[in-house]
């Protein structure tokens, strides 16, 4: 995979040198200290805060705000990875310079993720916010941001595969909201179907069900399996996509 690590550096510093990383930094925090705002308040009541019971709990496994700023914030970050290229015409030169598909799909896949990955440093304050009234179970604390970067990343790779097929951001991003927005309809399927194969399909691919397994300090294999195929699946798919690029 050569070529990797230039690609990654070149994707780094489009994303900070330009507002779009800023901009969905700014929304994704706000959105995300409303709902941690909004959690602790309900708490607040409490004599005892704990993370298995408490506002965490709640924030990573309960909060749709949460769930909805993860959907929008994965469907907005990978949107430009290969639909700008292909619409400036910069694509050509990639394609052309001496970087295997593999390395021009991973290095702007790890970008996207790593991207993602800074975005959820600062709401570790929420922990240490928590930390100054009660006891932290930290081993849950690991587990819940396990989540949020499994499911991110799986997430991600999805977008970055209809990234792709478009030469358009905005429908990149419409595409991925679309996909993302459908695996949340399917886990509600688990609630709504009778024990049987479609409540243990639905139950599976649920993404609710697994932030508040993992917000509890549950980590099942099976979700972890799961993650990893919506990585490296959409993965696959786009090395191909941009093989064909070549031969075309």
């Amino acid at each position: 995979m050569s070529g990797l690590f230039a690609i990654y550096r070149r994707e780094m510093l489009t994303y900070w040198v330009t507002p779009l990383a800023w901009v969905l930094l700014f929304v994704f925090l706000l959105l995300q200290g409303l709902s941690f705002g909004l959690v602790v308040s309900h708490f607040a009541s409490m004599a005892q805060l704990s993370l298995d019971s408490g506002p965490v709990q709640a924030y990573f496994g309960e909060s749709l705000l949460l769930l909805v700023s993860l959907l929008l914030l994965c469907a907005a970050l990978p949107m430009r990875s290969f639909a700008e290229e292909r619409r400036s015409g910069s694509i050509e030169a990639l394609l052309t310079a001496p970087v295997s598909s593999a390395g021009v799909v991973l290095g702007k896949y790890l970008a996207t993720l790593s991207t993602y990955g800074l975005m959820w440093v600062p709401t570790l304050l929420y922990v240490v916010i928590l930390r100054d009234t009660g006891q932290v179970d930290w081993q849950v604390v690991a587990s819940s941001y396990l989540g949020v970067l499994g499911l991110g990343a799986g997430f991600l790779a999805i977008g970055t595969l209809m990234s792709s097929l478009t030469q358009s951001q905005l429908i990149a991003f419409m595409l991925t909201a679309t996909s993302l927005f459908g695996l949340f309809i399917l886990g509600i399927g688990s609630y709504v179907f009778d024990p049987g194969l479609l409540h243990s399909i639905c139950a599976h691919v649920s993404v609710q069900d697994q932030l508040q397994e993992l917000s509890k300090g549950v980590v099942d294999l099976r979700r972890i399996v799961l993650d990893l195929t919506l990585i490296v699946l959409p993965l696959f798919l786009t090395v191909r996509i941009v093989e064909s690029w070549r031969w075309d």
